[in-house]
C-alpha cells in the first residue's frame, strides 16, 4: 500500500525532531561535559569513561559499538522493531557525537566546570526528552534493563536509576577526582529531572482506553509490532445501550508514541483516553512488595 503524502510528511516531521533532539543531546555532551571530564549515565556515560581512559577511542565509536552489541543480544528478546529503531538512532547519535568532538575540542565555558555540568545536563535532558517524545529510541542501558525485566521481577525505573548511578560512580576509577565525581552525579540528577519535564514523566507508565470498531486490529498490531499485550473489556453505552468492547493497554513511556501511532493508522476516528498510572504491579512492571 502506497503511503499517503500526509503520512510521508508526518514521518519527515518525526525524524526531524528526533534528529534535532539527538543533536541537542550531543551538543550538551561534546561542548560542555566531555572536555571537562564530566560524565553521566547510560551508554554515553560508559563511552565517555572509555574516552577518558584512552582518548584514542572517540565517544562516538564506543557508543555505537556498545549499542550494536546490545542490539545483537536483544534482537530475539525485545523484538525487531525496537532494535531497528535503536540502531537508526544510535547511528545518528554517533555521527553527531563525532562531529561535536571535532567542533568543540575545548569546553565552551573552560574555567567553570560546574557551569559546564549544569548546562550540559540540561541540554542532554532536553535533547533526549525531545527524541523520545517523538518516538526515537537510543537504546543503551534501557536495553539491559528491559532484558532483565523480561526474566526477573524487577522495577524498571529503579533498576535503570541504580545502573546509571553505578556508571557515574565508576568514573572515579579513571578521573581520580572526587570533585568531578560530584559534578557527574549532579549531571545525572539534573538530566533525569529535565528529561522528566520534557517527556512528561521519567519511566512513566500510561494506561490507554481505546473505543473503536477496530479494536481487534489495533490489538494485533500492538502485539506484533511492539510485543506488548492488551486486554478486551466488555462495556455498554449509556446512550444507545449497545454492548461494546473496550481495549485496555498498559505501557511504559517508551511505547506511548508508537501505540498512539498504531491506533491512528488503524482507526483515525478512534476515541482514546490516555492517563498516567501511579503504579503498575505485575509482569515487566513493579513487583508487589
Amino acid at each position: 500500500m502506497k503511503p499517503s503524502t500526509k503520512r510521508i510528511f508526518q514521518e519527515i516531521e518525526k525524524y526531524f525532531f528526533i534528529c534535532l533532539g539527538l543533536a541537542i543531546f550531543a551538543f550538551g555532551w561534546t561542548a560542555f561535559l566531555i572536555p571537562q571530564q564530566i560524565t553521566g549515565g547510560g551508554i554515553s556515560g560508559i563511552s565517555a569513561i572509555i574516552y577518558f581512559a584512552c582518548d584514542k577511542i572517540p565517544v562516538a565509536v564506543s557508543s555505537l559499538v556498545l549499542n550494536l552489541i546490545l542490539v545483537a543480544i536483544a534482537w530475539r528478546i525485545l523484538g525487531r522493531r525496537f532494535c531497528i529503531d535503536t540502531l537508526i538512532c544510535s547511528v545518528i547519535l554517533s555521527l553527531m557525537l563525532q562531529a561535536g568532538q571535532m567542533i568543540f575540542p575545548e569546553a565552551l565555558v573552560p574555567d567553570d566546570p560546574f557551569m559546564c555540568a549544569a548546562i550540559g545536563a540540561v541540554l542532554s535532558g532536553v535533547g533526549i526528552g525531545m527524541a523520545l517524545t517523538n518516538g526515537g529510541n537510543t537504546g543503551g542501558t534501557d536495553i539491559i534493563v528491559l532484558m532483565i525485566a523480561k526474566y526477573r521481577k524487577v522495577s524498571y525505573g529503579r533498576t535503570s536509576l541504580y545502573l546509571n548511578i553505578l556508571i557515574v560512580l565508576s568514573s572515579i576509577l579513571i578521573t581520580h577526582d572526587p570533585v568531578k565525581l560530584v559534578y557527574s552525579t549532579v549531571v545525572l540528577f539534573i538530566y533525569i529531572f529535565v528529561s522528566d519535564i520534557v517527556i512528561d514523566g521519567y519511566r512513566q507508565t500510561f494506561q490507554f482506553m481505546v473505543f473503536s470498531n477496530k479494536n481487534h486490529e489495533i490489538a494485533d498490531r500492538i502485539n506484533k509490532d511492539l510485543h506488548r499485550g492488551a486486554t478486551f473489556l466488555k462495556g455498554t453505552g449509556s446512550y444507545n445501550r449497545q454492548e461494546t468492547e473496550v481495549l485496555l493497554i498498559i505501557s511504559h513511556r517508551s511505547d506511548r508514541a508508537n501505540i498512539i501511532r498504531i491506533i491512528k493508522e488503524v482507526d483515525s476516528s478512534a476515541f482514546i483516553s490516555v492517563s498516567k498510572v501511579q503504579s503498575v504491579f505485575g509482569k515487566n512492571f513493579e513487583e508487589i512488595k
